[in-house]
């Protein structure tokens, strides 16, 4: 059968550089990018709205939903597809685990599902309402869940989905979430804030302020990096501390934000700006800005290595 998608390749497939792959949700597109040259090396038409990602370099598999149908697409790291599924029209968050796991949590069902590398159902548990981003722990024990309309995380035995903890956060609407050295954090859009939680004792343990609407948070040379959609800013704190350290320009309403590889700088998409800004995580100057479909939104854990 063949698979409904366009490939356009517009340049070699033969890839350097770690890589960034970008959804536009405005522009239907996953754009693969070349972070050592900020070269645009695949651009993957993706119908219905492609916002969540997960890339998970070990099995070189990225994963795309389609907001607007829930559809799932797999597909290599060329860009190429290898396997869809229709998930119901609530899929959004989506994070991959250890050994292949994959989770995706459903917004209109309130629920969070494990699908196997064939894309089958093995699990599938009750969450708070409107459940958005999904993360899951280093060693892949744990995947919690930020239930944006509960206020709260969701914790999760990631083998049986059984639920270990539900914990408020510090401010509304968590919606962007991470697990770091071992803790969740998450950007609380309506809080302006980010909330810090151990998720062994299931208890907040911090929090930490932000601009405008937080989206997301990742971490990168020993800090944490929080996206601000309102202020077109980076807030960048001490991960250890809490400390907030700056407050970085980026482009206009940036949203996902995911670091790379070795550490030295994050990956931000910016919705209103169509662009990917790479941010050094260390002197915060932007080094390299690479033009995209429009709407670039990247929800998830979008970069690694080639």
């Amino acid at each position: 059968m063949r698979l409904p998608l366009l490939l356009a390749l517009l340049a070699s497939p033969v890839m350097a550089g770690d890589l960034a792959f970008v959804t536009s949700q405005n522009g239907n597109a996953l754009s693969v990018v070349d972070l050592s040259t900020g070269d645009v090396t695949a651009e993957v038409v993706i119908p219905d709205a492609p916002a969540p990602v997960a890339y998970d370099a070990t099995s070189g598999r990225v994963h795309v939903i389609a907001a607007n149908t829930g559809r799932l697409h797999v597909l290599d790291k060329a860009g190429r597809l290898l396997l869809q599924a229709d998930l119901g029209e609530g899929a959004f968050g989506i994070a991959t685990g250890p050994d292949g796991a994959l989770f995706v949590a459903d917004w209109f069902g309130a629920r969070l599902m494990r699908l196997d590398r064939d894309l089958q159902t093995l699990w599938q548990v009750a969450t708070g309402p409107a459940p958005a981003g999904v993360a899951v722990s280093a060693e892949g024990a744990l995947v919690a869940t930020a239930d944006r309309d509960a206020d709260a995380v969701g914790i999760f035995d990631a083998t049986t989905g059984d639920l270990l903890h539900r914990v408020a956060t510090a401010g509304p609407h968590p919606f962007g979430i991470t697990f770091h050295d071992g803790l969740i954090w998450t950007a609380d859009v309506m809080g302006d804030r980010v909330s810090v939680i151990d998720p062994v004792a299931g208890r907040l343990v911090g929090q930490i302020p932000t601009g405008s609407h937080p989206y997301a948070v990742a971490f990168a040379a020993g800090r944490g990096f929080v996206t601000n959609q309102y202020d077109g800013s980076v807030t960048v704190f001490d991960a250890d501390s809490h400390a907030v350290l700056a407050t970085v320009a980026v482009g206009d309403y940036p949203e996902g934000i995911s670091p790379l590889p070795d550490g030295s700088a994050v990956a931000i998409a910016n919705w209103d700006s169509d662009t990917l800004s790479i941010l050094d995580a260390t002197d915060l100057t932007v080094t390299m800005t690479v033009d995209l479909p429009s709407g670039p939104r990247a929800f998830g854990v979008f970069t690694g290595p080639p």
